[in-house]
Protein backbone atom coordinates (compact mmCIF):
# COMPACT_ATOMS: atom_id res chain seq x y z
CA UNK A 1 0.00 0.00 0.00
CA UNK A 2 1.54 3.37 -1.22
CA UNK A 3 1.78 6.32 1.20
CA UNK A 4 -1.14 8.24 -0.34
CA UNK A 5 -3.54 5.61 -0.04
CA UNK A 6 -2.67 4.71 3.94
CA UNK A 7 -3.22 8.58 4.39
CA UNK A 8 -6.76 8.90 2.41
CA UNK A 9 -7.84 5.80 4.28
CA UNK A 10 -7.16 6.79 7.40
CA UNK A 11 -8.98 10.56 7.33
CA UNK A 12 -11.93 8.69 5.41
CA UNK A 13 -12.19 6.40 8.45
CA UNK A 14 -11.88 8.85 11.33
CA UNK A 15 -14.37 11.22 9.69
CA UNK A 16 -16.90 8.31 9.33
CA UNK A 17 -16.13 6.88 12.93
CA UNK A 18 -16.54 10.57 14.16
CA UNK A 19 -19.90 10.50 11.98
CA UNK A 20 -21.40 7.54 13.58
CA UNK A 21 -20.11 8.17 17.31
CA UNK A 22 -22.19 8.98 20.05
CA UNK A 23 -25.86 9.57 18.28
CA UNK A 24 -28.12 6.87 20.59
CA UNK A 25 -30.83 8.34 21.18
CA UNK A 26 -30.89 11.18 18.52
CA UNK A 27 -31.91 9.44 15.66
CA UNK A 28 -35.60 8.00 17.05
CA UNK A 29 -37.27 11.16 15.72
CA UNK A 30 -37.69 11.74 12.28
CA UNK A 31 -37.42 15.70 13.49
CA UNK A 32 -34.22 14.59 15.03
CA UNK A 33 -32.46 12.10 12.40
CA UNK A 34 -33.58 14.49 9.68
CA UNK A 35 -32.83 18.33 10.68
CA UNK A 36 -30.78 17.51 13.92
CA UNK A 37 -34.04 18.70 16.39
CA UNK A 38 -33.34 21.87 14.92
CA UNK A 39 -30.60 22.76 17.73
CA UNK A 40 -27.44 24.09 15.73
CA UNK A 41 -26.22 27.43 15.90
CA UNK A 42 -24.15 30.25 14.06
CA UNK A 43 -20.90 27.86 13.87
CA UNK A 44 -22.81 24.26 12.42
CA UNK A 45 -25.10 25.81 10.24
CA UNK A 46 -22.36 28.00 8.59
CA UNK A 47 -20.12 24.71 8.57
CA UNK A 48 -23.16 22.58 7.21
CA UNK A 49 -24.38 25.05 4.49
CA UNK A 50 -20.69 25.88 3.17
CA UNK A 51 -20.50 21.95 3.58
CA UNK A 52 -23.62 21.79 0.89
CA UNK A 53 -22.71 24.47 -1.21
CA UNK A 54 -18.67 24.20 -1.66
CA UNK A 55 -18.54 20.27 -3.11
CA UNK A 56 -16.55 17.95 -5.58
CA UNK A 57 -17.95 20.64 -8.20
CA UNK A 58 -16.40 23.37 -6.61
CA UNK A 59 -13.02 21.95 -5.75
CA UNK A 60 -12.97 20.08 -9.26
CA UNK A 61 -14.64 21.92 -11.49
CA UNK A 62 -13.83 25.85 -10.47
CA UNK A 63 -10.28 25.12 -11.23
CA UNK A 64 -11.25 22.65 -14.52
CA UNK A 65 -13.35 26.17 -15.37
CA UNK A 66 -10.38 28.62 -14.90
CA UNK A 67 -7.74 26.16 -17.11
CA UNK A 68 -10.26 25.84 -19.57
CA UNK A 69 -11.93 29.49 -20.03
CA UNK A 70 -10.19 31.67 -17.69
CA UNK A 71 -11.93 34.84 -16.74
CA UNK A 72 -15.36 33.18 -17.64
CA UNK A 73 -14.86 31.70 -14.16
CA UNK A 74 -15.86 34.52 -12.39
CA UNK A 75 -19.25 33.56 -13.28
CA UNK A 76 -19.31 31.43 -9.76
CA UNK A 77 -18.32 34.26 -7.61
CA UNK A 78 -21.17 35.97 -8.73
CA UNK A 79 -24.49 34.43 -7.84
CA UNK A 80 -23.87 33.30 -4.30
CA UNK A 81 -23.53 36.85 -3.15
CA UNK A 82 -26.80 37.74 -4.30
CA UNK A 83 -28.39 34.69 -3.20
CA UNK A 84 -27.14 35.26 0.68
CA UNK A 85 -28.52 38.65 0.87
CA UNK A 86 -32.38 36.88 -0.43
CA UNK A 87 -31.54 34.58 1.93
CA UNK A 88 -31.24 37.31 4.60
CA UNK A 89 -34.49 38.42 4.29
CA UNK A 90 -36.19 35.08 3.09
CA UNK A 91 -34.38 31.98 5.23
CA UNK A 92 -35.57 33.52 8.98
CA UNK A 93 -39.23 33.53 7.64
CA UNK A 94 -39.11 30.04 5.72
CA UNK A 95 -37.75 29.01 9.54
CA UNK A 96 -40.10 30.71 11.71
CA UNK A 97 -43.08 28.92 9.52
CA UNK A 98 -41.18 25.65 9.88
CA UNK A 99 -40.69 25.89 13.15
CA UNK A 100 -44.08 27.26 14.57
CA UNK A 101 -45.73 23.94 11.79
CA UNK A 102 -43.07 21.58 12.96
CA UNK A 103 -42.02 20.66 9.27
CA UNK A 104 -39.31 18.76 8.22
CA UNK A 105 -39.11 18.79 4.65
CA UNK A 106 -39.70 21.15 1.74
CA UNK A 107 -42.63 19.87 0.40
CA UNK A 108 -44.12 20.14 4.04
CA UNK A 109 -43.72 24.03 3.59
CA UNK A 110 -45.88 24.28 0.03
CA UNK A 111 -48.03 21.83 1.92
CA UNK A 112 -49.24 23.73 5.05
CA UNK A 113 -48.88 27.03 2.79
CA UNK A 114 -51.29 25.97 0.52
CA UNK A 115 -53.64 23.30 2.16
CA UNK A 116 -52.52 20.78 -0.68
CA UNK A 117 -50.87 17.55 -0.48
CA UNK A 118 -51.11 17.34 -4.23
CA UNK A 119 -48.77 20.51 -4.01
CA UNK A 120 -46.56 18.62 -2.04
CA UNK A 121 -46.31 15.75 -3.87
CA UNK A 122 -45.53 17.93 -7.61
CA UNK A 123 -42.48 19.88 -5.37
CA UNK A 124 -41.57 16.32 -4.13
CA UNK A 125 -41.34 14.88 -7.64
CA UNK A 126 -39.58 18.03 -8.93
CA UNK A 127 -37.15 17.75 -5.99
CA UNK A 128 -36.42 14.00 -6.80
CA UNK A 129 -35.66 14.96 -9.92
CA UNK A 130 -33.54 17.41 -9.33
CA UNK A 131 -31.42 15.92 -7.02
CA UNK A 132 -30.63 12.57 -8.02
CA UNK A 133 -28.23 14.03 -10.66
CA UNK A 134 -26.74 15.84 -8.20
CA UNK A 135 -26.12 13.14 -6.13
CA UNK A 136 -24.50 11.28 -9.04
CA UNK A 137 -22.36 14.47 -9.51
CA UNK A 138 -20.94 14.03 -6.00
CA UNK A 139 -20.20 10.14 -6.56
CA UNK A 140 -18.63 10.62 -9.76
CA UNK A 141 -16.19 13.38 -8.40
CA UNK A 142 -15.50 11.34 -5.53
CA UNK A 143 -14.46 8.48 -7.55
CA UNK A 144 -12.08 10.65 -9.93
CA UNK A 145 -10.62 11.76 -7.15
CA UNK A 146 -9.90 8.76 -5.04
CA UNK A 147 -8.99 6.81 -8.43
CA UNK A 148 -6.10 9.68 -9.29
CA UNK A 149 -4.64 10.37 -5.77
CA UNK A 150 -4.09 6.74 -5.23
CA UNK A 151 -2.06 6.68 -8.44
CA UNK A 152 -4.57 4.26 -10.27
CA UNK A 153 -4.40 1.71 -7.34
CA UNK A 154 -8.18 1.79 -6.67
CA UNK A 155 -10.20 2.40 -9.08
CA UNK A 156 -13.25 5.28 -9.86
CA UNK A 157 -15.84 2.58 -9.80
CA UNK A 158 -14.74 0.57 -6.57
CA UNK A 159 -14.02 3.88 -4.37
CA UNK A 160 -17.21 5.01 -5.72
CA UNK A 161 -18.91 2.30 -4.36
CA UNK A 162 -17.36 1.51 -1.46
CA UNK A 163 -17.84 5.67 -0.17
CA UNK A 164 -21.41 4.75 -1.50
CA UNK A 165 -21.41 2.30 1.52
CA UNK A 166 -19.91 4.38 4.03
CA UNK A 167 -22.14 7.16 3.29
CA UNK A 168 -25.53 5.35 3.26
CA UNK A 169 -24.28 3.31 6.98
CA UNK A 170 -23.75 6.93 8.62
CA UNK A 171 -26.93 8.72 7.14
CA UNK A 172 -28.61 5.67 8.41
CA UNK A 173 -27.37 5.81 11.83
CA UNK A 174 -26.45 9.52 12.44
CA UNK A 175 -28.40 11.15 10.31
CA UNK A 176 -27.86 15.33 9.89
CA UNK A 177 -25.93 14.70 12.64
CA UNK A 178 -23.33 12.78 11.04
CA UNK A 179 -23.44 15.17 8.28
CA UNK A 180 -22.53 18.07 10.41
CA UNK A 181 -19.59 16.48 12.38
CA UNK A 182 -17.52 14.97 8.34
CA UNK A 183 -18.67 18.77 7.48
CA UNK A 184 -16.47 19.97 10.12
CA UNK A 185 -13.67 17.94 9.31
CA UNK A 186 -14.56 18.48 5.54
CA UNK A 187 -14.11 22.55 5.98
CA UNK A 188 -11.25 22.76 8.23
CA UNK A 189 -9.30 20.50 5.70
CA UNK A 190 -10.60 21.82 2.48
CA UNK A 191 -9.74 25.21 4.04
CA UNK A 192 -6.64 24.72 4.91
CA UNK A 193 -5.46 22.58 1.84
CA UNK A 194 -7.38 25.41 -0.85
CA UNK A 195 -5.23 28.22 0.77
CA UNK A 196 -2.18 26.53 0.52
CA UNK A 197 -2.09 25.28 -3.19
CA UNK A 198 -3.45 28.82 -4.15
CA UNK A 199 -0.70 29.99 -2.74
CA UNK A 200 2.23 27.83 -2.68
CA UNK A 201 1.92 26.76 -6.08
CA UNK A 202 2.10 29.86 -8.13
CA UNK A 203 4.99 30.98 -5.76
CA UNK A 204 6.61 27.44 -6.45
CA UNK A 205 6.57 27.71 -10.35
CA UNK A 206 6.19 31.25 -11.07
CA UNK A 207 7.41 33.48 -7.89
CA UNK A 208 3.98 34.49 -6.77
CA UNK A 209 0.51 34.90 -7.81
CA UNK A 210 0.80 38.55 -9.67
CA UNK A 211 3.84 36.71 -11.74
CA UNK A 212 1.61 33.88 -12.72
CA UNK A 213 -1.61 36.20 -13.68
CA UNK A 214 0.88 38.19 -16.38
CA UNK A 215 2.54 35.09 -17.52
CA UNK A 216 -0.85 33.98 -18.37
CA UNK A 217 -1.54 36.93 -20.09
CA UNK A 218 1.61 37.20 -21.38
CA UNK A 219 1.03 33.92 -22.98
CA UNK A 220 -2.60 33.70 -23.78
CA UNK A 221 -3.82 37.75 -23.56
CA UNK A 222 -7.11 38.55 -22.11
CA UNK A 223 -7.86 34.82 -20.50
CA UNK A 224 -7.83 35.99 -17.09
CA UNK A 225 -10.85 38.37 -18.44
CA UNK A 226 -14.31 38.04 -18.63
CA UNK A 227 -15.33 38.06 -22.36
CA UNK A 228 -18.02 38.10 -25.01
CA UNK A 229 -16.44 35.30 -26.67
CA UNK A 230 -17.33 33.00 -23.09
CA UNK A 231 -20.08 34.70 -22.36
CA UNK A 232 -23.27 36.36 -23.49
CA UNK A 233 -23.86 39.69 -21.55
CA UNK A 234 -27.83 38.22 -21.84
CA UNK A 235 -27.17 34.55 -20.76
CA UNK A 236 -24.56 35.31 -18.16
CA UNK A 237 -27.16 38.50 -16.41
CA UNK A 238 -30.17 35.90 -16.52
CA UNK A 239 -28.12 32.55 -15.38
CA UNK A 240 -26.33 33.96 -12.68
CA UNK A 241 -29.96 35.59 -11.38
CA UNK A 242 -31.60 32.12 -12.09
CA UNK A 243 -28.87 30.64 -9.99
CA UNK A 244 -28.99 33.22 -7.12
CA UNK A 245 -33.07 32.43 -6.93
CA UNK A 246 -32.24 28.90 -7.49
CA UNK A 247 -29.69 28.40 -4.47
CA UNK A 248 -31.73 27.99 -1.54
CA UNK A 249 -34.20 26.25 -3.12
CA UNK A 250 -32.53 22.45 -3.18
CA UNK A 251 -34.44 20.20 -1.29
CA UNK A 252 -31.48 19.91 0.94
CA UNK A 253 -30.80 23.84 1.41
CA UNK A 254 -34.10 23.51 3.04
CA UNK A 255 -33.74 20.76 5.15
CA UNK A 256 -30.07 22.41 6.35
CA UNK A 257 -31.86 25.79 7.04
CA UNK A 258 -34.43 24.10 9.69
CA UNK A 259 -31.23 22.67 11.48
CA UNK A 260 -31.24 26.52 12.79
CA UNK A 261 -31.68 26.40 16.56
CA UNK A 262 -33.39 30.42 15.83
CA UNK A 263 -34.14 32.58 12.86
CA UNK A 264 -31.46 34.94 14.40
CA UNK A 265 -28.64 32.27 13.05
CA UNK A 266 -29.60 32.17 10.09
CA UNK A 267 -29.76 36.15 9.53
CA UNK A 268 -25.77 35.89 10.72
CA UNK A 269 -25.11 32.55 8.56
CA UNK A 270 -26.21 34.87 5.47
CA UNK A 271 -23.70 37.28 6.56
CA UNK A 272 -21.10 34.94 7.36
CA UNK A 273 -21.37 33.04 4.01
CA UNK A 274 -19.02 35.39 1.91
CA UNK A 275 -16.69 34.59 3.33
CA UNK A 276 -16.71 30.84 1.28
CA UNK A 277 -15.94 33.49 -1.97
CA UNK A 278 -12.81 33.72 -0.76
CA UNK A 279 -12.16 30.19 -1.29
CA UNK A 280 -12.82 29.96 -4.69
CA UNK A 281 -10.55 33.04 -5.56
CA UNK A 282 -7.68 30.33 -4.55
CA UNK A 283 -9.10 27.60 -6.51
CA UNK A 284 -8.93 29.43 -9.55
CA UNK A 285 -5.11 30.89 -9.07
CA UNK A 286 -4.46 26.35 -9.07
CA UNK A 287 -6.57 26.38 -12.14
CA UNK A 288 -4.48 29.21 -14.17
CA UNK A 289 -1.39 27.78 -12.76
CA UNK A 290 -2.59 24.21 -14.36
CA UNK A 291 -2.90 26.09 -17.37
CA UNK A 292 0.83 26.76 -17.76
CA UNK A 293 2.44 23.81 -16.46
CA UNK A 294 -0.33 21.32 -18.05
CA UNK A 295 -1.36 22.69 -21.54
CA UNK A 296 -3.08 20.73 -23.88
CA UNK A 297 -5.71 18.49 -21.10
CA UNK A 298 -8.77 17.86 -23.71
CA UNK A 299 -12.15 18.25 -21.81
CA UNK A 300 -12.68 15.58 -19.92
CA UNK A 301 -8.83 15.73 -18.42
CA UNK A 302 -9.27 19.35 -17.96
CA UNK A 303 -11.34 18.41 -14.70
CA UNK A 304 -7.91 16.68 -13.38
CA UNK A 305 -6.00 19.65 -13.59
CA UNK A 306 -6.09 20.42 -9.88
CA UNK A 307 -5.23 16.62 -8.99
CA UNK A 308 -2.93 16.39 -11.77
CA UNK A 309 -0.98 19.92 -10.88
CA UNK A 310 -0.68 18.14 -7.46
CA UNK A 311 0.73 14.82 -8.02
CA UNK A 312 3.20 16.35 -10.13
CA UNK A 313 4.32 18.45 -7.73
CA UNK A 314 3.93 16.67 -4.16
CA UNK A 315 5.12 13.73 -2.25
CA UNK A 316 2.82 10.65 -1.77
CA UNK A 317 1.43 11.35 1.20
CA UNK A 318 0.34 14.66 0.78
CA UNK A 319 -1.37 13.44 -2.28
CA UNK A 320 -3.20 11.02 -0.07
CA UNK A 321 -4.44 14.30 2.53
CA UNK A 322 -6.15 16.21 -0.67
CA UNK A 323 -7.44 13.12 -2.14
CA UNK A 324 -9.06 12.63 1.22
CA UNK A 325 -10.27 16.08 1.35
CA UNK A 326 -11.75 15.43 -1.64
CA UNK A 327 -13.58 12.43 -0.41
CA UNK A 328 -15.11 14.78 2.23
CA UNK A 329 -16.14 17.32 -0.15
CA UNK A 330 -18.73 14.05 -1.64
CA UNK A 331 -19.30 12.45 1.31
CA UNK A 332 -20.47 15.74 3.01
CA UNK A 333 -23.33 17.11 0.23
CA UNK A 334 -23.59 13.72 -0.65
CA UNK A 335 -24.89 12.69 2.63
CA UNK A 336 -27.18 16.00 2.95
CA UNK A 337 -28.95 15.37 -0.50
CA UNK A 338 -29.31 11.60 0.22
CA UNK A 339 -31.08 12.02 3.69
CA UNK A 340 -33.34 15.03 1.79
CA UNK A 341 -34.49 12.89 -0.88
CA UNK A 342 -35.22 9.81 1.37
CA UNK A 343 -37.09 11.67 3.59
CA UNK A 344 -38.78 13.56 0.81
CA UNK A 345 -39.73 10.16 -1.21
CA UNK A 346 -41.38 8.38 2.06
CA UNK A 347 -43.04 11.52 3.55
CA UNK A 348 -44.08 13.33 0.47
CA UNK A 349 -44.45 11.01 -2.01
CA UNK A 350 -45.22 7.28 -0.22
CA UNK A 351 -47.30 8.28 3.03
CA UNK A 352 -50.04 9.98 1.46
CA UNK A 353 -50.54 6.87 -0.36
CA UNK A 354 -50.09 4.33 1.93
CA UNK A 355 -50.48 6.07 5.54
CA UNK A 356 -47.79 4.78 8.66
CA UNK A 357 -47.35 6.18 12.07
CA UNK A 358 -44.23 8.08 13.03
CA UNK A 359 -42.45 4.83 13.79
CA UNK A 360 -42.79 3.23 10.71
CA UNK A 361 -42.42 6.23 9.06
CA UNK A 362 -39.23 6.75 10.74
CA UNK A 363 -38.55 3.14 9.67
CA UNK A 364 -39.34 3.55 5.78
CA UNK A 365 -37.41 6.77 5.73
CA UNK A 366 -34.35 4.57 6.74
CA UNK A 367 -34.82 1.78 4.67
CA UNK A 368 -35.21 3.95 1.48
CA UNK A 369 -31.95 5.37 1.91
CA UNK A 370 -29.68 2.60 0.56
CA UNK A 371 -32.61 2.07 -2.16
CA UNK A 372 -31.84 5.67 -3.40
CA UNK A 373 -28.14 5.08 -3.40
CA UNK A 374 -28.30 2.11 -5.72
CA UNK A 375 -30.84 4.22 -8.34
CA UNK A 376 -28.22 7.13 -8.21
CA UNK A 377 -25.16 4.13 -8.53
CA UNK A 378 -26.87 2.60 -11.50
CA UNK A 379 -27.79 6.07 -13.15
CA UNK A 380 -24.16 6.82 -12.73
CA UNK A 381 -23.43 3.29 -14.58
CA UNK A 382 -25.70 4.06 -17.43
CA UNK A 383 -26.96 7.18 -17.05
CA UNK A 384 -25.09 9.35 -20.02
CA UNK A 385 -26.22 12.30 -21.67
CA UNK A 386 -29.72 12.34 -19.93
CA UNK A 387 -28.06 12.53 -16.67
CA UNK A 388 -25.66 15.26 -17.62
CA UNK A 389 -28.51 17.58 -19.06
CA UNK A 390 -30.67 17.34 -16.28
CA UNK A 391 -27.55 18.50 -13.60
CA UNK A 392 -27.43 21.48 -16.22
CA UNK A 393 -31.20 22.64 -15.56
CA UNK A 394 -31.56 21.20 -12.57
CA UNK A 395 -31.21 25.04 -10.83
CA UNK A 396 -33.84 25.67 -13.56
CA UNK A 397 -36.39 23.06 -12.26
CA UNK A 398 -35.90 24.01 -8.48
CA UNK A 399 -36.20 27.40 -9.59
CA UNK A 400 -40.51 26.81 -10.47
CA UNK A 401 -40.57 26.86 -6.78
CA UNK A 402 -39.64 30.38 -6.68
CA UNK A 403 -43.15 32.13 -7.14
CA UNK A 404 -45.45 30.10 -4.95
CA UNK A 405 -42.67 30.50 -2.31
CA UNK A 406 -42.22 34.23 -2.41
CA UNK A 407 -46.09 35.01 -2.72
CA UNK A 408 -46.99 32.62 0.33
CA UNK A 409 -45.44 35.38 2.27
CA UNK A 410 -47.91 37.66 1.47
CA UNK A 411 -50.45 38.94 3.91
CA UNK A 412 -53.18 37.83 1.15
CA UNK A 413 -51.69 35.15 -0.59
CA UNK A 414 -53.10 35.97 -4.60
CA UNK A 415 -51.94 32.54 -5.54
CA UNK A 416 -54.23 29.29 -5.41
CA UNK A 417 -53.12 26.28 -4.76
CA UNK A 418 -54.36 25.02 -8.03
CA UNK A 419 -52.76 27.89 -9.27
CA UNK A 420 -49.10 27.11 -7.97
CA UNK A 421 -49.23 23.64 -9.27
CA UNK A 422 -50.38 25.31 -12.59
CA UNK A 423 -47.54 27.25 -13.00
CA UNK A 424 -44.87 24.83 -11.56
CA UNK A 425 -46.31 22.52 -14.34
CA UNK A 426 -45.39 24.61 -16.92
CA UNK A 427 -42.35 25.89 -16.40
CA UNK A 428 -40.92 22.29 -15.67
CA UNK A 429 -42.33 21.14 -19.14
CA UNK A 430 -40.18 23.92 -20.68
CA UNK A 431 -37.62 22.85 -18.80
CA UNK A 432 -37.62 19.09 -20.14
CA UNK A 433 -38.72 20.21 -23.64
CA UNK A 434 -35.37 22.56 -23.80
CA UNK A 435 -33.22 19.29 -22.87
CA UNK A 436 -34.79 16.58 -24.15
CA UNK A 437 -35.82 18.17 -27.42
CA UNK A 438 -33.69 20.43 -29.89
CA UNK A 439 -36.16 23.22 -29.38
CA UNK A 440 -34.38 26.35 -28.69
CA UNK A 441 -36.82 29.17 -26.98
CA UNK A 442 -34.16 31.43 -28.15
CA UNK A 443 -35.08 31.39 -31.53
CA UNK A 444 -38.83 33.06 -30.59
CA UNK A 445 -37.50 35.69 -28.77
CA UNK A 446 -36.32 39.59 -29.65
CA UNK A 447 -32.51 39.22 -31.03
CA UNK A 448 -32.06 41.68 -28.05
CA UNK A 449 -32.98 38.71 -26.01
CA UNK A 450 -30.57 35.94 -27.66
CA UNK A 451 -29.04 34.18 -24.78
CA UNK A 452 -31.35 34.47 -22.70
CA UNK A 453 -31.10 31.41 -19.67
CA UNK A 454 -34.24 28.92 -20.60
CA UNK A 455 -34.64 28.37 -16.84
CA UNK A 456 -35.77 32.30 -17.05
CA UNK A 457 -37.38 31.54 -19.47
CA UNK A 458 -39.50 28.43 -17.67
CA UNK A 459 -40.40 31.17 -14.75
CA UNK A 460 -41.39 33.76 -16.74
CA UNK A 461 -44.14 31.67 -18.19
CA UNK A 462 -44.42 29.85 -14.96
CA UNK A 463 -44.83 33.45 -13.15
CA UNK A 464 -47.59 34.42 -15.83
CA UNK A 465 -49.58 31.10 -15.73
CA UNK A 466 -49.76 31.50 -11.92
CA UNK A 467 -51.20 34.41 -11.60
CA UNK A 468 -53.85 34.23 -14.31
CA UNK A 469 -54.91 30.71 -13.33
CA UNK A 470 -55.09 32.12 -9.51
CA UNK A 471 -57.10 35.47 -10.83
CA UNK A 472 -59.18 33.33 -12.59
CA UNK A 473 -60.07 30.95 -10.14
CA UNK A 474 -61.07 33.91 -7.72
CA UNK A 475 -63.16 35.17 -10.42
CA UNK A 476 -64.97 32.06 -11.15
CA UNK A 477 -65.53 31.51 -7.04
CA UNK A 478 -67.17 34.81 -6.88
Amino acid sequence: MNSAIFVLAIITALAFILAIIQVKGKTHQLEEWAVGGRSFGVILVFILMGGELYTTFTFLGGSSLAYNKGGACYYILCYSPIAYVLGYWLLPAIWKYAKEHNLISQSDFYIRKYDSKALGVLVSLIGFIALIPYLILQIKGLGIIVSETSYGAISANSAIWLCSALMVIYVVVAGMHGSVRVAVVKDVLILAIVFFLGIYLPYHYYGGIENTINLVETRHPGFTMISNKDFNPVWFISTVLLSAIGLYLWPHSFTSLYTSQSAKVLKKNAILMPLYQFLLMFVFIIGFVAALQLPGLNKAQSDLALIRLVINTFSPWFVGVIGAAGVLTALVPGSIILLSIATLFIKNIMIPVIPACAKKEMLLVKLSVPFIMLIALVANSYGGETIVGLLIVGYGLVSQLFPALVFSFCRNNPVSKLGAISGMLIGVMIMFISILTKVNFNDYLPTVLNGLNVGIIALIANLIVTLIISSGERIYLR
